[in-house]
């Protein structure tokens, strides 16, 4: 039998909204079945290995102060083997069906990169056998290319072209770990790509090489075979000041100005939305409106506060807006809802990272459930599209399909339409029906 790293805790159970039970869900219940799926295979939830497991506490004005009890030996490898078995009965213990991580998550970083790649073979061959022995799998991969001193000016954007050539190699080596572990997706945050100040800057070649550095792993990733969705993850501001991935519409113009777009969708981060000035809902409707919304980074930040704080997200409200926009999209296919969420500061015990999933996973359930009523109910949208219809007729329709011109349009307001009359758009009574399913 092996050791276990939460002896103390059970499995997390179902037991409904009556429950005063901390350590029970309330509103998420994976093996209920809606509409021939249970709601597992729906919510296709997924635990960030680098905050759980990775995370110390630590804020950019103190050191960490999460200890945890299997992070001691001096062997770097062997502490990496017992922190994942400790990540892998978590995983089970919360009923997450997926995971994710960045390559220097799970294995450390060697002296070469030669070192650094065997110590990840060692670890993705250990990742492969838990996730065989659980079930477990991997929604995605990535590479860590932010953290270590050389991509303090970027990575794919560094003016240096060795430093490009290094990152190039890592992402060959990630993109090789999320193949062996059947990685359904993988996702580049270009966390240093952007610049400080453009006195030292070549903006358009660095965005050249950008896309030149995802062209190539696009070709890579057809080579060896990886059939995955490849994800982009918006983000503005922090740790750059002029980040290349501000927002999805700027994410988008990128990817169609570099013929990119038919391979990427977005990753949504709800916090680097509200960093970006726009709400979570309006950066899943804009990926959306495009086809390319992928994925989920399930958090929230602090209003009060201007850097990216990475909470476990609670806002019913919130939340039913943005399944809204997921539903009426037709989901998130092969993407999930990933919890890229730390514990706060003074959160320190082992039940604490349970209790912030167990959080997070019923706030979003509960906001599944909520927002399948209200599309159901189908007032909402028949507002919407009431609001719409002069464009399902005549010469609206002639305007959606390019089929008139001005000169049409003005022969029709001088002789027939005349003035416009103006029409309520009655938000108070949608915010008010909004709530009204909310506290039912």
């Amino acid at each position: 039998m092996p050791k276990s790293h939460f002896p103390r805790i059970p499995t997390i159970a179902y037991e409904g909204p009556s429950s005063t039970n901390a350590l029970a869900f309330k509103h998420y219940n994976p093996d209920e079945v809606i509409d021939g799926r249970t709601m597992a295979g729906h919510l296709r939830f997924s635990i960030a290995y680098w905050h759980s497991f990775r995370g110390v506490g630590s804020d950019p004005f103190g050191p960490g102060t999460i200890t945890r009890p299997w992070e001691k030996g001096t062997h770097a490898v062997s502490v990496a083997k017992t922190r994942m078995d400790a990540a892998f009965e978590f995983f089970q213990k919360i009923r997450a069906p997926f995971w994710c991580f960045h390559d220097r998550d799970i294995a450390p970083e060697g002296r070469t990169l030669a070192e650094s790649n065997k110590h990840l073979d060692a670890l993705i061959a250990h990742a492969k056998s838990l996730q065989q022995a659980t079930g477990v799998k991997l929604l995605w991969g990535t590479a860590n290319l932010f953290s270590n001193p050389r991509y303090m000016c970027g990575a794919a954007t560094n003016p240096d072209a060795h430093v490009f050539a290094y990152a190039a190699a890592q992402v060959k080596k990630a993109l090789e770990a999320t193949l062996a572990l059947g990685g359904e997706n993988y996702v580049f945050w270009g966390g240093r790509e952007g610049y400080e100040t453009l006195l030292n800057t070549n903006l358009k070649r660095e965005q050249d090489h950008l896309a030149a550095f995802m062209h190539m792993a696009v070709d890579y990733a057809k080579e060896i075979g990886f059939t995955g969705q490849f994800l982009i993850e918006p983000k503005p501001k922090e740790p750059t000041k002029h980040q290349y991935d501000f927002d999805v519409a700027a994410g988008i113009a990128f990817l169609r100005t570099y013929k990119l777009d038919r391979a990427f969708k977005f990753n949504i981060e709800t916090n680097h939305a509200t960093l970006a000035g726009h709400t979570f809902q309006h950066e899943i409707e804009t990926a959306a409106a495009h086809g390319m919304l992928g994925s989920i980074d399930a958090n929230a930040g602090d209003t009060l506060l201007g850097w990216d704080t990475d909470q476990f997200n609670t806002d019913v409200k919130e939340l039913t807006l943005a399944m809204l926009s997921i539903l009426r999209a037709g989901g998130l296919g092969s993407g999930g809802f990933n919890f890229d969420a730390k514990l706060r500061r003074p959160s320190i015990d082992l039940e604490d990272l349970f209790l912030a999933h167990i959080g997070g996973m019923d706030a979003y359930a509960l906001a599944f459930k909520l927002a399948r009523q209200i599309l159901a109910d189908g007032k909402l949208d028949g507002f919407v599209r009431d609001r719409y219809a002069s464009y399902d007729t005549a010469y609206g329709r002639d305007i959606e399909r390019r089929k008139t011109d001005f000169k049409q349009l003005e022969k029709l307001v001088l002789t027939e339409l005349g003035e416009p009359k103006p029409r309520s758009g009655k938000q108070e009574y949608l915010e008010n029906l909004i709530n009204g399913y909310l506290h039912r």
